[in-house]
This record gives C-alpha cells, structure tokens and sequence, in this order.
C-alpha cells in the first residue's frame, strides 16, 4: 500500500512513508489508480515530485529512512553528488568513490528506494544506457530512465547515445 500514488509523464510513481520519513519510491505503470498522499510527509514529497516532472533542477528536501548497509550508502552519496545533466558510467563512480567493483556499484544502484532523490538514473553503463531498477533489456523501466536522462538534457548539458 502506498501512501500516495501520483501521475508521471511516464506512468505513474508511488510513494512510501512511515509519516516521519520517506521508505520508498516506486515508478508504476500508467494504469495504477492514483492514491491522495494520506499525510503531510507524502503530501511533501508528491509535491516535490512532482516539481521535478516540471524542471530538473528542482531540488529534493525530505526526510530518508536509514536504510541500506554501509556500502549502499556510500554509493547513493557517490550518485547524489551528481549533477542534473550530468552523467557517470558505474565505472566511473566506483572510482569516485573509492575504486569499487562496477558490478557492485551497479547492484547498489538497482537497490536505491529513492529514485529521483537519489538520483540513480544517471548512472550508466559503459557501452550505453544499462539497466533500470534490477531491470535490463527494454521495457518500461528502461523506457522511465530514458525520459529522466532527456528531461534532465533540455538544456543540452548531454547528449543520449
């Protein structure tokens, strides 16, 4: 159950609070009945949400759950120093923070509950897009990181290849 469930220009995401942090951020398909935010944290965060559908560089400012293991959060750090634009191969963030294993990086990036927040859409592989959410091959996840990386490239800061 979720605590709203908002429209996305590419379906629909639902959001996940225990009213004093927010637990989780899901991208949902279109035909996923909307859900009013039941409290003033998720009310916040579809807000803010929803400001980021209308301009990338819009900031995030909510309350995270603690979760993840140490090195989960040392690479969603890594990822939220990236820039809206911008955009690292998993290479090159392991690098960045501390010559990890890509593979391991990747996985920590597909364990992210706070997509948008934790910006891990701008991570990718080395030889292109990679994979979304624990998802490779086309799709609709892959389909939700395609839209992310062109509404972040409106100004031309990349180029998608």
């Amino acid at each position: 159950m979720f605590n709203a469930v908002i429209d996305a220009p590419f379906g629909k995401v639902g959001i996940r609070t225990d009213g004093q942090a927010l637990r989780e951020i899901v991208y949902l398909p279109g035909q996923t009945a909307s859900v009013e935010p039941d409290g003033e944290l998720a009310a916040r965060a579809a807000e803010q949400i929803a400001q980021y559908f209308e301009n990338a560089d819009a900031g995030f400012d909510l309350p995270l759950a603690p979760l993840g293991t140490e090195f989960q959060r040392r690479v969603w750090d890594g990822i939220c120093s990236i820039e809206a634009g911008e955009v690292l191969t998993y290479g090159e963030l392991a690098k960045r923070i501390g010559g990890l294993s890509p593979r391991a990086v990747g996985q920590a990036c597909g364990d992210n509950p706070f997509p948008l927040v934790i910006p891990c859409h701008r991570v990718v592989s080395a030889s292109g897009l990679g994979g979304f959410a624990h998802h490779g091959g086309e799709g609709f996840f892959r389909d939700v990181k395609r839209w992310l990386l062109a509404h972040e490239c409106t100004s031309n800061r990349f180029q998608l290849r």
